[in-house]
């Protein structure tokens, strides 16, 4: 009896260490497939340094580094209008920001600048890669999109076609112009609105390849899928925005058409 109950008990053991590792095997899968292995500081990871990147001061100035990303939110928040327009119309409709809860400048995995977590309702300023004022409002000005789907459109980032969605819309208020795409050889003077729209769908691509582990082929299928709908959506903005033009002036002053508490 004492020997098969001792065996019985080491079975036990081995088969809870075993579910252990296919649960942390599970969940290390999961975060990958989903993103958040872009962001250690979400899953409470120390970070991790080598005293290469340290000697060559790529690395050991976090401190320093988050000090300069809030100070550049902070600006962003005072004195961008497309901030401001975002923030009026995320209050607007019941999603207002604190900016102390809701933005949070961390240390990200180098392939991406920012990004938004749903689960606590928060936007990502990635403090190793966002390091100017003029980065930062482009990283809110995007992540914003993001959080007004989530409050207004009822977004699934689980659904492939809803986070296609946002990315375009993200890419296409906040990024694309004519003279973007030019820079980045995504342009042709032929063909203007072709030309934003591939450099919209390009942006979004990239975006969803960079967050879900899915293939190329099912992420063109997404985009493409939901492409024409979320393309004319320009909400909270309400237009497109030229580089170089008093387009982000025009849709801050225009905020009270669509009901924006304005900032």
């Amino acid at each position: 009896m004492t020997e098969t109950s001792s065996k019985d008990v080491n079975s036990s053991k081995i088969s809870e260490e075993n579910n252990k590792k296919i649960n942390n095997k599970d969940i290390k899968e999961t975060e990958k497939k989903w993103g958040y292995d872009l962001y250690p500081e979400r899953k409470g990871e120390p970070l991790k340094r080598s005293w290469r990147n340290i000697l060559l001061g790529r690395e050991g100035q976090e401190p320093i580094e988050k000090y300069k990303c809030e100070q550049n939110v902070y600006k962003c928040v005072l004195n961008s209008p497309l901030i401001k327009l975002m923030m009026g119309a995320l209050k607007s409709s019941g999603c207002p920001v604190d900016i102390r809860r809701h933005i949070s400048c961390e240390v990200c995995d180098k392939s991406v600048t920012g990004g938004y977590d749903p689960v606590l309702n928060q936007i990502v300023v990635c403090q190793n890669m966002a390091k100017t004022e003029g980065f930062v409002q482009g990283v809110l000005a995007h992540e914003f999109v993001h959080m007004f789907d989530f409050c207004r459109n009822d977004l699934d980032f689980r659904n492939i076609d809803h986070l296609a969605c946002t990315e375009i819309r993200a890419a296409n208020l906040t990024h694309c112009s004519f003279m973007s795409a030019i820079m980045q050889g995504d342009a042709s003077p032929l063909n203007i609105k072709a030309t934003h729209q591939y450099c919209v769908k390009s942006k979004a691509l990239a975006s969803v390849l960079a967050v879900r582990d899915v293939t190329l082929n099912e992420a063109i299928e997404a985009v493409e899928r939901v492409f024409p709908k979320c393309y004319n959506d320009l909400e909270p903005v309400g237009r497109r925005l030229r580089r170089n033009s008093t387009d982000i002036y025009k849709a801050y002053h225009e905020g009270f058409l669509y009901g924006y508490d304005i900032y």
